[in-house]
């Protein structure tokens, strides 16, 4: 079986992009299923089961939706596995840019929104920078010099990726996205992320509410950059 993981910034137009995707492997012969990863809540396996594909939804609540994504990869292969499908797809929301939800083995997609500045390549981290293919969505509302700004943004984060222009309105690149699924080789044997998380579960991560740093424990960085850990 294939394994895609689709990440990016939030409102960036993965779902849409996916949407387009899914239809083009669905003429190709292959059978997909989908696996949307979202925080609080989601309606777009509502989306997605209009194209008549089997779709699963997780929702990591109070977790990070990547770490979620990270530790159910298994249950998401046993499941796809049992709906007769030959590639998995996997959206999931993520949130800090530190995380980079990316097996070794799968494909990984990052998508991202032109209009948020020239810049944001930069400032996207592991999501971008481990990605096999980097999606460009809404380059229609910026100039062409815009556009070409911000793909060499992209390279000078990620020098080997795959970059497509994509349109979640009207599908423009999502054939090229589908082409490239299709050829991807199938997964086997253990995966390992393609990035370490980050550096460890701080105080405020298992439920720590009060602000005042003697209160803290685990990993900590100042405002200076001196990282420190604090605690047995």
């Amino acid at each position: 079986m294939k394994m895609v993981v689709v990440a990016g910034t939030p409102g960036s137009g993965k779902t849409s992009v996916l949407m387009y995707a899914v239809r083009d492997l669905l003429r190709m012969g292959l059978a997909p299923a989908l696996v949307k990863i979202d925080c609080m809540w989601t309606e777009d396996d509502n989306r997605f089961r209009r194209l008549e594909v089997p779709v699963a939804v997780g929702l990591s609540r109070d977790m990070c939706p990547d770490h979620y994504a990270i530790y159910n990869f298994e249950e998401m292969l046993q499941w796809a596995e049992k709906q007769g499908a030959s590639i998995l797809l996997n959206e999931t929301a993520g949130l800090c840019l530190r995380c980079a939800p990316y097996p070794d083995k799968a494909m990984a997609v990052c998508v991202i929104d032109v209009t948020t500045g020239p810049n944001s390549p930069l400032k996207v981290g592991p999501l971008l920078t481990t990605a096999d293919v980097v999606v460009m969505t809404k380059g229609d509302l910026v100039s062409q010099a815009e556009r070409e700004v911000f793909r060499e943004r992209i390279l000078e984060a990620n020098p080997g990726c795959r970059i497509i222009e994509a349109n979640g309105l009207s599908g423009k690149g999502s054939s090229e996205l589908a082409e490239l699924m299709r050829s991807w080789p199938d997964i086997s044997g253990e995966m390992v992320l393609r990035h370490n998380p980050p550096l460890a579960i701080c105080t405020l991560c298992t439920g720590e509410l009060r602000v005042s740093k003697e209160h803290h424990r685990g990993v900590l960085r100042h405002l200076d950059g001196f990282m420190e850990y604090t605690g047995e």
